[in-house]
This record gives structure tokens, sequence and C-alpha cells, in this order.
């Protein structure tokens, strides 16, 4: 767009396990013993940074981990795709950046998923508050487009995670979807013209609540992006060089540490 310079906007999946992440706790399968550090998958979560800011989105129970391995030192928000544990359980590690940078913590996330906070995380909510405890700023948000504070605007995208809404998020010409077994025609035109998608498949075998392998395939077929990377990799997919053998041209496994880089035109 005239007048309005390109953003260069990083993706760095924090992590790419299901929710027990990999290796499994007390598991000998080949994919937990392998010596791969590709095979070593934190809980879900990808952070996005633009400008000297970041944003995560899912702060799950390996959050402390995934802040100190990328040495994050600053920041701005916090998005929430839904409640599952898998997907919350690190936000009281916030209060780090609080005491740092001095300022309360902007968390994005939608009615239903503030009421699972509110119970799993009651001393954060209280009236009286406990000294130390993490300061956050909430910030309801449905399915319409939001702007990050500092950061770029963010275009939900509703699936359903068996009978669970799920938001999975656009910003540009890049898309992140997880834990999803449908998604309607309405929120499909939300992923026309994507070029990146970051969607994820469970496992080759059928799943109640999850795209397994080939149902992914078919969703990324269907949107058509230029280049697409699987994520929510559980043990029972294979190993990263399994998978990877079993991928189409311009489909690739993600994993943690991987680093996405495209272009954002529009005014932050």
């Amino acid at each position: 767009m005239e007048g309005i310079d390109s953003h260069d906007v990083k993706i760095t999946v924090l992590g790419s396990g299901t929710s027990q992440g990999i290796p499994v706790i007390a598991c000998d399968c080949h994919v937990c013993a392998s010596k791969s550090p590709k095979d070593d998958r934190l809980r879900s979560s990808i952070m996005i940074s633009v400008n000297g800011e970041n944003f995560v989105i899912d702060s799950g129970p390996d959050f402390r981990q995934q802040m100190l391995q990328h040495n994050v030192k600053t920041l701005r928000a916090v998005v929430f795709t839904h409640e599952h544990k898998d997907h919350v359980a690190g936000m009281d590690d916030v209060r780090a950046f609080n005491y740092r940078e001095q300022r309360d913590m902007e968390i994005f996330c939608t009615e239903r998923v503030l009421e699972a906070l509110k119970r799993e995380f009651s001393y954060v909510f209280a009236h009286e508050k406990y000294p130390g405890i993490p300061e956050i700023n909430v910030n309801l948000i449905g399915k319409d487009q939001f702007k990050l504070p500092g950061g770029p605007w963010l275009q939900p995208i509703e699936v359903m995670h068996y009978r669970m809404p799920v938001l999975g998020f656009r910003v540009g010409d890049f898309a992140y979807v997880t834990d999803a077994k449908t998604i309607s025609d309405q929120e499909m035109v939300k992923l026309k013209g994507v070029k990146i998608i970051l969607f994820y498949a469970l496992r080759v075998s059928n799943h109640i609540s999850h795209f397994n392998f080939e149902e992914a395939l078919e969703f990324i077929q269907k949107v058509n992006p230029k280049k697409a990377y699987l994520t929510h990799i559980s043990h029972l997919f294979g190993t990263h060089e399994e998978i990877t053998a079993m991928l189409p041209e311009g489909v690739s496994v993600a994993y943690d540490g991987l680093e996405i880089h495209f272009a954002y035109n529009r005014e932050i």
C-alpha cells in the first residue's frame, strides 16, 4: 500500500508438540528415544516478533523454558487460542516480564477462555492481590480482527476442536491454526490468499477432536498456500525424518526453534 512501510515479521516456533510433548514421560518408543533435536517437541506455541516487540500465542506448561531458550527479554502480549491446559498453564510466568518491564501483561482471549483463566489462576483475579502475582490487562476478543499493542493486526479464525471453539490467527500473509477438527466455510474465507500456513496434524490415525495427517493435507490443499508447515505433533506420528518422507512438495514439518519470515504491509 502507498505510504505504508513494509515490516519484517519473524515467527518463531516455540513448541511443536502435542499436549504431552515429546519425549512423553515414561515412553520408550523410537520417537521418544530419538537423539535428533528436531524430535524434542515442547507444547505448541509461537512468538511473533516485529519492530523490537514480541507477542506470544499460547503460554503452555513449557512457557518459562521457551522464554529462556530464546533469551526473550521483552514481551508485550499473550494471545490465547483456547483454554486447554497445554495452551494456558504457563501464564503465571508472565510476572517475570511484569518485574523487568514494569507494566501489566496484555492478555487477549475470548470470554470463554477468560472464565477458565479465572478458575485456573484465581489468585490473579482476586480482589485482594498477593504481592508478586502476575499483573495482567485482559482484552476480550471474538471473531473480529484486533490490533496488538505496538504490533500487527490479527484476524481470528474460529475452528472447532470437536465441540470446543478454538481461534486460529492470521497476520498478513501468514496463518497459524491449531487444535481443529472442523472449520466452517465462512471462516475458511478468512484464509483466502494466505501464502504461509502453520497448521497441525496430530498423527496418521483418526482422532475425534484433531485433524489427522490425511485431513491436514486436504485442508492445506484447499487453502493452497505457497508453503505449509505441520505442528502439534504427537509421538504416534513418527520422527521428524519419517514424517518428512511422507510429505508432498511445499509441506514441511515444523520443529522447535523454526523461524519463518515474511513482509507485513500494513501500518503498525
